[in-house]
């Protein structure tokens, strides 16, 4: 009877929502309803969400707080003021962790680095630093982001010249950093970047999973759950996505352990230059790093860092090279730079570039790190206080209230950026010296900021270099006339319809 009840209130306030959308039209911000609170002009703006948390920052001041609907605590205070995030992300860090709402919204993720708070958050991160920081890796991460450039992301696009078709760049590069990031977690190659563009179920099913995700932030708790007992909606999507990842994941780990149980001695792991993957390097060294890499472990952290690897460096690839081909005074800028660092015999010949090379292109950093500020590949994240607290800007929190950081939005705010804030502008990030300029990570916070700051900062970077640098060099990229271009509604912010262009050569190989 209370299940039904609960149905009864939940449908109720649906259709309540529905009467009242058309009145959200003349609203220039968001509006109070009785009992529902602001929901409506959530549920109303919600394909465009990060466009509207924008005007809403500009005409807050930076910090807004969002009523939802009574006995949901949904209150959210978003801020993009650097003072807030600082405070909130280093100075006063251990009073505002992820929270136990953030985790019951990503619970797909189980306990990985994403998800975990304290000593959990500790162990985990320390483990991947481990990881990340390990010779071997690093040896592995540039011979796989090479080989993976040369033997897939290059013949697919020699093959998209040839046939003069229109190819989705967005999904050229989610299938190359889904190889590359499988490869460098699990040791296994699943081949999606082919000229035959095969179905890729755990890709899609990652997808899934984020777009219900969303849709968890923007709906009463009860509506959501409910939708997850009877298994339909967004969380029927959820539950499919998340069978599918298990499945995949289960068989990497599966396979990876009878591949060990056949190996001689741990002596042959090390003297092995071909590579150093993570699950390896968890199941050979997990129990002297202190951890238990049981099945339940290992799938935790192999999907968070495949989410971490996939979506956010291809994220920022698709954003960057729509943003040169829409600027090209910075494409002309980049040539020339890259021209620079080659002999002048190769400047009109096609090439690909080391990493040596790739850690001298000043500008090509600046203009990564410029699109990175406009298009976050996490547009948000919020937190939970665990103590009452006053703000540097003076807003009070409370336990029962989210914090939520608009990245996309701070990058947008003439008080951060000044008043060429919404230009694609390399040359802000280049000091006077001609090297990169520094920005505190509570104003630049693509890359998280304080104790959370991220550890793949570095690997990411090599990955998006070694592809710009060829893309640029090597090809033209024009984008379809009339091609609609706008972010998507996700906790990754993708191209809502796919980055659709034509590619041609710029010289013979």
């Amino acid at each position: 009877m209370a299940i039904v009840g609960l149905g009864y209130i939940e449908i109720f306030l649906a259709i309540l929502c529905f009467f009242l959308f058309h009145a959200l039209k003349k609203t220039k911000g968001p509006r109070k309803w009785p009992i529902i609170g602001m929901l409506p002009s959530i549920l109303y703006h919600i394909k465009h969400i990060h466009e509207r948390i924008t005007v809403i920052m500009r005409r807050s001041g930076g910090t807004f707080l969002s009523k939802g609907p009574i006995f949901t605590n949904m209150d959210i205070l978003t801020t993009v003021d650097p003072a807030n995030v600082h405070y909130i992300m280093s100075q006063n860090f251990m009073n505002f962790p992820k929270g136990p709402k953030f985790k019951e919204f990503f619970d797909v993720l189980g306990d990985g680095i994403f998800n975990a708070d304290m000593d959990l958050w500790k162990i985990q991160r320390k483990t991947t630093r481990a990881l990340i920081t390990h010779q071997q890796f690093y040896k592995f991460l540039i011979k796989t982001s090479r080989e993976k450039v040369e033997k897939g992301l290059i013949q697919v696009l020699d093959h998209v010249c040839n046939k003069g078709v229109i190819v989705d760049l967005q999904d050229l590069f989610q299938r190359f950093t889904f190889d590359t990031t499988c490869i460098l977690v699990t040791g296994y190659d699943p081949g999606c970047v082919s000229i035959d563009f095969p179905h890729v179920p755990f890709s899609k099913a990652m997808d899934d999973a984020e777009e219900a995700i969303l849709f968890r932030h923007v709906m009463p708790g009860p509506i959501w759950r409910l939708q997850k007992w009877l298994g339909i909606g967004e969380e029927k999507k959820l539950s499919k996505a998340w069978k599918t990842m298990d499945n995949v994941i289960g068989n990497y780990i599966s396979k990876k352990r009878d591949e060990l149980t056949k190996m001689e001695t741990h002596d042959q792991l090390k003297e092995n230059d071909e590579g150093f993957d993570l699950l390896t390097f968890y199941l050979k060294e997990g129990e002297n790093l202190g951890v238990n890499c049981d099945d339940k472990f290992l799938r935790d952290t192999i999907l968070n860092l495949m989410i971490a690897g996939r979506d956010t460096t291809s994220s920022a690839l698709t954003w960057f090279i729509w943003l040169v081909t829409k600027n090209p005074q910075v494409e002309k800028k980049l040539r020339e730079e890259i021209n620079s660092i080659i002999p002048k015999e190769e400047a009109t010949k096609w090439r690909l570039f080391n990493v040596h090379e790739l850690n001298k292109l000043v500008y090509l950093h600046g203009a990564l790190c410029d699109s990175l500020r406009l298009y976050p590949p996490v547009p948000f994240q919020h937190k939970e206080p665990l103590q009452e607290d006053t703000l540097p800007s003076g807003h009070k929190v409370h336990p029962k209230m989210k914090i939520m950081f608009s990245l996309y939005a701070m990058g947008r705010m003439e008080s951060i950026w000044g008043g060429d804030c919404l230009e694609f502008k390399p040359e802000r990030w280049i000091s006077e010296t001609g090297t990169i300029k520094h920005e505190p990570s509570y104003k630049f916070l693509a890359f998280n900021a304080g104790p959370r700051t991220c550890l793949g900062k570095e690997v990411a970077f090599t990955q998006m270099k070694a592809v710009a640098a060829t893309i640029i060099h090597n090809y033209q990229v024009e984008v379809v006339e009339g091609y609609p271009i706008e972010p998507n509604a996700s906790v990754i912010l993708y191209m809502r319809h796919g980055f659709k262009v034509r590619i041609s050569r710029r010289w013979t190989n």
